[in-house]
């Protein structure tokens, strides 16, 4: 017989260990959570990483040694009608007072009038480091809110970095808790449809929830090597629930079946821990790879979601092939306890014939070419506008606007475009072209104050340092930071403004930034990494495959299959978020392109996912297959015998999923929306249809395999590949 698989030996151990097990795993999961929660979460700041001209901009300004202070606004305008103006002034004096008897604030600017009129405006500087602005913000946000008091016929509101940090990520803490509360609940409900009693659908949400935890609680001490971003760990719950729950309820499924078939408690847990604990090993291998493929772009936001989620999902299979099987042994029969019976009797309908998937079947049996067809025509049809999309970098535009500080910043920019996004030019020049850089530079101010593209509302501002080797220009736009006017005006300063000024001083180095440029040299490095990430994850998952059944062709098709079901998901986000006729259905506004990162994240994520119900359904097909079957028999045989785990686990996900698309940022609205998407057509159409239908159509094709790859042969198989055992 061999030695038994480390998973079986896993299992036996916990299954006669229980409370070791669980022990083991409480303590483990609260050394963790302790652990993060004790060291905090680093998060990203703008000049981590830095890649091209943005490193090189970086390397000038901390060369110059100059400070960079938070800045906040205050900004008073008319509530209605025209602006008093000595009614504002009195108001400004007020703020600046008030200002300047608070600790840790620096100088406090004049009050100045907007160009039209409209609104004065007061800067006000904070001391200290930038970095921990915004938790030295409040005091100057409550004296803002008391001037406000005072003048209630005017509009007093604050916005700067610190304020706008403050106030979105309260947002988005909300939003995080939000998810977390509904998906719990739901997912919740799904199983207690899919087992129809308590304690055995609560424990894969348990197990989950657990998983979540203990990858927030690592993410955190990981965050201090590569910092984390806004969205870390909305991805790992987000991934978390939806792999957590999946493989937990895998497991649970095979071991209820085989108490159902006579096994004592140990037996069913040894014999769920060989073929489904196996297959989740195998499923959590394969989404760790494609998570992997974040690595590829050289990014810190892809970094920090590939630790996040790879924590995740290795969180979760451990917990799933370890403490599981502690949980199992000890609750025996108890696992079907109290059963809520109307639920408990559709869970027990399935010991017969499956008449639905049998008759979703029909086509792609009886006429497997016109099904392939047809439904890849479908597919590919849903794909086609994706060849349309539009990649936005992430800016504040993604922002929903019924955050008040939000419609602050919008009434700010309007009245002093100046204050919006602007260009951070930084210059160095050799020592003995110092002379020569400052008329350059003068030559640079001029063209730019004469320019259109540029605000008009306030000069560029210019630094010296270093003896007049660096410079370091502001110049504003009067435009928002991602619109296409904001692209025009940075063109003009790369490609003319610059080279025909700076440029022509020997020796010269210069970089530009902000939130355009960010925005631009962001989209420009995800449109170039995009291929090699494919082609890494393609690669991986070829392999996966071929190491699973080592049968060529069904290593391909899988490959095709996934392409097909992410070009889909590609193409129904173009169609819903390009374009404004779901605004008001999933609560938007339409920037006019998909979130830059987005496509790879829902690329590696669903290929990652993919696997589970790839490897759970073509493993079922092969064993009827082996089991002397003809090609269609077992095809037939292997869909319906795994679609109700499959449909179940479908539905699992895509609940989580789609909770994210009723979150504010449109970032997150793409993701949920995109992910969902991919998963239903994935289990429904895909697994069900295509793959069925394009499976009879190969034959016998199916498991070809070279020599090399067969290893012992068999008269009994179709191939000789290594085989998982299926689950469901």
């Amino acid at each position: 017989m061999g030695k038994p698989l480390l998973t079986v030996r896993i299992a036996r151990w916990s299954a006669e260990h229980p409370w070791r097990a669980i022990g083991a795993w409480v303590l483990f999961v609260a050394i963790c959570v302790g652990a993060g929660t004790f060291a905090g979460t680093k998060q990203a700041d703008f000049d981590d990483n830095p890649k091209g001209e943005l490193a090189t901009y970086q390397s000038i300004v901390d060369e110059s040694g100059f400070d960079h202070p938070a800045t906040e606004n205050v900004l008073i305008s008319a509530r209605e009608g025209d602006l008093d103006e000595n009614r504002a002034m009195a108001a400004a004096a007020d703020v600046r007072s008030g200002m300047d008897a608070l600790s840790g604030v620096g100088p406090v600017s004049e009050p100045v009038p907007s160009p039209k009129g409209t609104a004065v405006l007061v800067n006000v500087e904070l001391t200290g480091e930038a970095d921990s602005a915004e938790e030295r913000v409040q005091p100057l946000l409550d004296t803002t809110a008391s001037v406000q008091e005072r003048y209630p016929d005017l509009r007093i509101e604050q916005v700067g970095g610190a304020s706008l940090d403050k106030a979105l990520n309260a947002t988005l803490g909300e939003d995080f808790q939000k998810a977390e509360l509904i998906s719990v609940p739901v997912t919740l409900l799904i199983m207690l449809v899919v087992f129809g009693a308590l304690i055995a659908a609560g424990v894969p949400v348990l197990l989950a929830m657990s998983a979540v935890g203990t990858a927030l609680g690592l993410s955190a001490l990981v965050s201090h090597l590569i910092p984390a971003t806004d969205n870390t760990s909305s991805m790992i719950l987000l991934i978390g629930m939806a792999v957590g729950v999946d493989y937990s309820l895998f497991y649970i499924r095979r071991e209820r079946e085989e108490r159902a078939k006579g096994a004592g408690h140990v037996d069913a847990v040894e014999i769920a821990a060989a073929t489904s604990g196996h297959a989740i090993v195998v499923s959590g291998i394969a989404v760790t790879v494609a998570m992997a493929g974040m690595f590829v772009v050289n990014d810190l936001v892809f970094s920090s979601i590939a630790v996040g989620t790879i924590l995740v999902v290795l969180a979760a299979m451990i917990g799933s092939i370890t403490v599981l099987p502690a949980l199992l042994a000890k609750l025996g029969r108890w696992i079907d306890k109290p059963r809520i019976p109307l639920l408990w009797r559709l869970s027990m309908r399935n010991k017969g014939e499956p008449r639905f998937w049998r008759a979703v079947l029909r086509p792609s049996l009886r006429r497997p070419k016109t099904t392939l067809v047809v439904s890849g025509g479908i597919l590919v049809a849903l794909a086609i506008p994706a060849f349309g999309m539009t990649l936005n970098a992430p800016s504040e535009a993604d922002l929903p606007r019924s955050i008040p500080i939000m419609q602050s910043y919008d009434r700010m920019t309007e009245a002093f475009p100046s204050k919006g996004a602007s260009h951070e030019i930084a210059i160095r020049v050799p020592a003995d072209q110092v002379p020569a850089a400052r008329t350059a530079v003068d030559d640079l101010l001029s063209r730019i104050a004469a320019d259109d593209e540029f605000a008009q509302d306030q000069p560029p501002e210019v630094d010296e340092a270093a003896g007049g080797r660096i410079f370091l220009v502001s110049a504003g736009i009067p435009y928002d930071g991602g619109s296409a006017e904001a692209d025009r005006s940075l063109e003009q300063l790369r490609t003319v403004l610059l080279p025909q000024t700076v440029g022509k001083v020997a020796g010269a180095e210069f970089g530009v930034s902000g939130e355009t440029a960010g925005e631009n040299d962001f989209v420009g490095s995800m449109n170039d990494a995009l291929p090699w990430v494919i082609g890494f994850v393609l690669l991986l998952t070829f392999l996966v495959m071929l190491w699973a059944f080592r049968a060529p062709v069904i290593a391909l098709s899988a490959i095709g299959l996934n392409l097909l079901s992410a070009g889909a998901a590609y193409g129904v986000l173009v169609l819903v978020f390009q374009h404004t006729w779901a605004e008001g259905l999933l609560g938007f506004t339409s920037t006019g392109g998909i979130t830059a990162w987005l496509p790879v994240i829902l690329f590696v994520t669903l290929f990652g996912l993919s696997m589970d119900y790839h490897v759970f359904v073509v493993s079922r097909i092969r064993e009827s297959a082996l089991s002397g079957l003809s090609n269609r028999d077992a095809v037939a045989a292997g869909i319906t015998r795994s679609a109700g785990v499959v449909t179940s686990a479908a539905a699992v996900m895509i609940g989580v999923f789609s909770i994210f698309g009723t979150l504010s940022t449109i970032d997150m609205k793409q993701l949920g929306v995109g992910l969902a998407t991919a998963i239903l057509l994935d289990a429904t159409l895909i697994r069900a249809v295509v793959l069925p239908a394009l499976m009879t159509v190969l034959g016998s094709s199916n498991w070809w395999a070279p020599r090399w790859l067969r290893g012992r042969s068999s008269a009994t198989s179709p191939a000789e590949p290594r085989v998982l055992e299926p689950v469901g």
